[in-house]
């Protein structure tokens, strides 16, 4: 089996999707299709040795195949830029080609208004001249249509166009056929703008990267650099690949991968991403990956073949339109025929009417009306640093009524941090986490890293250490034994009085890994460390809880810990000791006793349970393939706000999609009316149906203008 890639410039919609994929059904080897409409890229996977013939079927319905291979040049590649140009000087060719139609079509309907002659031979002249560079094209595509068994607006409108002629209607001919050509330029355009709103992201990314080759700094071609070379970024420009920085420090500008407005810090050892921007220092970064392989790569990547899974509204617009347009069709041949045969009345004016319904058929607004809405919201929830794999999960995400989540790098930052000293009589604050910092510095353990980086002043040399397993460490510390333990071990040595306990116990009730420091003479004090709650929990938390969805927390941490937590952020729920498989069962009966339930964690450790919820959400997944993989919405930064701000972009998607479906059934349903009852001409039909597009397009592309994200 073998896998063929071919771009197709004259795909532009799903009418020219349902023409290919009729021509290739068919043939002997060919497998199945995958569309990409945004790139215009179809891939069939065939038998060996099929390719050609494939082709050759794509070129004979009018596709203008171009067999791609990897060399084959990316939308922001060298090479590219070339095909652009073609493609700009053929839409300016066309476009004056348009301007005339509209032109000789105006000249003729005003003749035909003011004579009252229109069979004459100058206004025919008029409306054959605005056909034939207006209306060539949806020729060729009705004929394609016809060829390949497709009931599609291109043929539709070409029988429309052909009757009207054949009855002597020409300058309504015309001007169906040039507002037909007008209305499909505008469509282009409005389906170019979402897609050019995804390939902007890839042009993020500079094509030019300077490189280290040999002694020397090169300016070469971005995607010719390879992992582990190392790359030079100056003040002010944009980092060109994936990669660590290895010398120097910044503040890098985030906002297209991450969606974060304030820039952040990074030194040495820190990572940055393709397509950010450095602030302020040189830095030298180590590639982590190519041009490829990058997280702005796979970003733009996942958005495209999110676009292509058709979500559920998309879904029940293909299914309504494949029953609407044949129903149409007989009702037009039922109103040209029935009052001929049935009651005698004279053939051409219901014919007439006949062909209005046909414009009437043709679904463009309604086809528009999903596709474009949703690719609008993929994108505008990427731009927010919110990566979304598909449709489905945009749309589903108004209807959660949970979401889970997990405690530990979710709600916290996920690094334990030192937020209590207790000192007790006789001991000096800074002298006791100086030493307690010092003894703590030679343990690897995530706890003892809190304490030492709880003291920013020189540390004193630590020996004769000795660590007890799940209890604590003893050490000389400046000449002095000291011991650093946990409640049970400083009971075990006889070291807790009354006043230790109470306070043991309240920082302990409070959520707090507690620890004691004891020295020969007793009880020094003690030091309380938390896994802190990031800044943002509370907010997101209030936001979900005012679009009423409910919040549980289901975590492997002990239930005092938990409980803490969820009273300081305001979590409805909590649920903790849980190993994977109680996430699992938590997210089941969650969603029996709610509905469904979101479900929030680090892509990797709560993998069955994102699995199991209706969505489910990885946070933090900037650079992180498993993150990208496993989850169905990646949230490239660590801001669980993410979360509000796709519910909130999910209802306001739904909110136009339900609009646009209603207008373009609305209208087409007033214009039936009125052509069953003759008030209806052809070029009002084709006017009220390029007016329903223009509007369902432009209502579908407000998403992509910054309105996605609500107000707390």
């Amino acid at each position: 089996m073998a896998t063929t890639r071919f771009r197709l410039p004259a795909m532009d919609c799903a009418t020219e999707k349902a023409v290919i994929a009729n021509r290739l059904h068919g043939m002997t080897g060919v497998e199945a299709m995958d569309f990409d409409l945004l790139e215009r890229v179809v891939t069939v996977r065939h038998a060996e040795g099929v390719a050609p013939a494939v082709q050759s079927a794509l070129a004979e319905i009018g596709m203008a195949p171009e067999l791609l291979t990897n060399e084959s040049p990316s939308p922001t590649r060298p090479g590219a830029r070339e095909q652009a140009l073609l493609a700009a000087d053929d839409a300016r060719w066309q476009g004056s080609l348009l301007v005339f139609s509209g032109l000789a079509a105006t000249a003729a309907e005003v003749a035909a208004l003011a004579t009252g002659r229109e069979h004459s031979l100058p206004i025919v002249a008029l409306a054959i001249a605005s056909m034939v560079t207006g209306g060539l094209r949806t020729l060729q595509k009705g004929l394609v249509a016809v060829r390949t068994f497709t009931l599609n607006m291109n043929l539709l409108m070409t029988i429309a166009i052909v009757g009207a002629a054949a009855i002597g209607q020409w300058p309504e001919a015309a001007m169906v056929t040039f507002l037909f050509a007008l209305a499909e330029l505008i469509e282009a355009k409005s389906a170019d703008r979402a897609r050019d709103a995804i390939r902007s992201l890839m042009a993020l990314a500079p094509d030019v990267a300077r490189v280290r080759r040999g002694e020397a700094w090169l300016d070469v071609d971005a995607a010719s650099v390879e992992e582990a070379e190392r790359v030079l970024v100056r003040p002010g420009e944009r980092v060109p690949l994936d990669g660590t920085i290895v010398e120097g420090s910044t503040s890098i500008d985030q906002a297209p991968i991450t969606g974060e407005s304030v820039p952040v810090d990074r030194g040495k050892g820190d990572p940055v991403f393709a397509g950010t921007i450095n602030q302020h220092g040189a830095i030298e970064i180590h590639v982590t990956a190519d041009a490829g392989h990058s997280t702005l790569a796979r970003i733009a990547r996942t958005i495209r073949d999110a676009q292509s899974q058709s979500a559920p509204t998309q879904r029940f617009v293909d299914r309504f339109a494949r029953y609407y347009t044949p129903t149409v069709v007989l009702l037009a041949i039922g109103v040209a025929a029935l009052p001929s045969l049935v009651g005698g009345a004279a053939f051409e004016p219901w014919l007439y009417r006949a062909l209005v319904l046909l414009v009437i058929a043709c679904p463009c607004a309604l086809v528009l009306s999903t596709p474009i809405t949703v690719v609008s919201g993929l994108t505008a929830a990427a731009r927010r640093g919110i990566l979304i794999k598909g449709g489905a999960y945009l749309e589903a995400a108004r209807d959660l009524r949970v979401i889970a989540l997990d405690k530990t790098g979710t709600l916290t930052h996920g690094k334990p941090t030192l937020v209590d000293v207790e000192v007790l009589d006789g001991a000096a604050r800074d002298d006791l986490l100086q030493r307690a910092a010092s003894l703590e510095a030679t343990s690897a353990h995530p706890i003892a890293h809190a304490v030492t980086e709880g003291w920013s002043g020189p540390l004193l040399e630590a020996v004769e250490v000795r660590a007890t397993e799940g209890k604590g460490i003893e050490g000389v510390v400046a000449g002095r034994r000291l011991a650093i333990g946990s409640h049970r071990f400083a009971e075990e040595r006889g070291v807790c009085g009354p006043e230790v306990e109470a306070i043991l116990e309240r920082l302990e009730g409070a959520g707090r890994s507690v620890m004691l420091v004891w020295d020969e003479d007793g009880a020094l004090g003690v030091l309380g460390v938390a896994d802190t709650l990031r800044d943002t929990s509370v907010e997101a938390v209030q936001r979900l809880h005012g679009r009423g969805i409910r919040l549980a927390m289901l975590t492997g941490d002990n239930p005092t810990t938990a409980a803490a937590m969820a009273r300081d952020v305001g979590i409805d729920e909590v649920r903790a000791h849980l190993l994977p498989d109680g996430k699992l069962a938590a997210i089941d009966e969650l969603a029996a006793k709610h509905g469904p339930v979101g479900m929030v964690g680090d892509g990797v450790n709560d993998a069955p349970a994102l699995a199991r919820a209706a969505i489910g959400f990885a946070m933090g997944a900037a650079g992180s393939d498993t993150a990208l993989e496993t989850a169905d919405v990646a949230l490239m930064k660590d801001d669980l706000r993410g979360v509000a701000d796709l519910v909130d972009l999910s209802r306001r998607t739904a909110t136009i999609l339900r609009t646009n479906i209603a207008l373009a059934i609305g209208i087409k349903a007033v214009f039936f009316g009125l052509a069953v009852a003759g008030l209806a001409t052809l070029w009002m039909a084709i006017f009220a149906d390029m007016g329903a597009s223009l509007i369902v397009a432009a209502n579908g592309l407000r998403l992509l203008g910054g309105g996605g994200r609500a107000s707390p």
